[in-house]
């Protein structure tokens, strides 16, 4: 019985040659892995792709439907604002109106945002109560005071005074008694002109614990 051997081959190579090979497969398989790289890189652009238009279209069905029943709610509230104002003689500054049902287990607050605004005589109001401030700034101890106090009137990104520092200039105008000072804090509340901007719902509900449980209206809450 002839049994068959198995020959391996070798081949001599020399230390050059071995470096110029080890060299060659690494090109190859960096080359290799770049490939593999970009084709990975095209199919995840094609996924985002294609998650954008599915999810696009879902979002602005959403929005369209929660703009709508926005409307309808306000418009369904209307009757129930202008009674609610004759009865309890609420004033039409009032931004939040909240409305709870006989059971006392749902309710649903409607209302609109307001962000502080100012006419353009505010800007001569500021200066007043600048020019009276630096008066009193006679040494160090004094001038600390008075840039802390002046960063009352410091504006936010939108260019506006917060209402909240000018009723803490207020507070410190009664008491330093200056007539100067109130009359460029007068200026200034008399200049106050706030913008209503969007209009919002909340709905609230009761748990079995007896809890008020926000109903979550906004992706971010859902």
């Amino acid at each position: 019985m002839e049994q068959e051997n198995s020959t391996r081959m070798s081949v001599e190579m020399t230390e050059d040659e071995a470096a110029a090979f080890a060299a060659f497969k690494a090109a190859r398989e960096k080359e290799l892995a770049a490939e593999q790289r970009k084709a990975d890189l095209k199919a995840y652009n094609e996924l985002v792709d294609n998650s954008i238009e599915m999810a696009i279209p879902a979002l602005e069905a959403v929005s369209q439907n929660l703009a709508e029943t926005k409307a309808r709610v306000f418009d369904c509230f209307k009757q129930a604002l202008t009674i609610k104002g004759d009865l309890f003689k609420v004033k039409g500054t009032q931004r939040s109106h909240s409305f709870t049902n006989s059971a006392g287990d749902k309710r649903i607050i409607l209302g609109s945002y307001v962000t502080d605004d100012y006419r353009d005589t505010v800007n001569e109001g500021i200066e007043m109560v600048k020019e009276y401030l630096s008066s009193l700034a006679k040494d160090d101890e004094s001038a600390t005071l008075v840039n802390a106090i002046l960063r009352l009137l410091s504006k936010d990104q939108a260019g506006n005074l917060k209402a909240s520092r000018v009723l803490q200039l207020r507070r410190m105008a009664e008491e330093s008694g200056s007539e100067s000072f109130m009359e460029g804090v007068r200026v200034i509340e008399q200049s106050y002109s706030p913008q209503e901007s969007k209009q919002f719902i909340r709905v609230e509900v009761k748990d079995a614990a007896g809890k008020w449980k926000q109903v979550p209206l906004g992706m971010t809450e859902a």
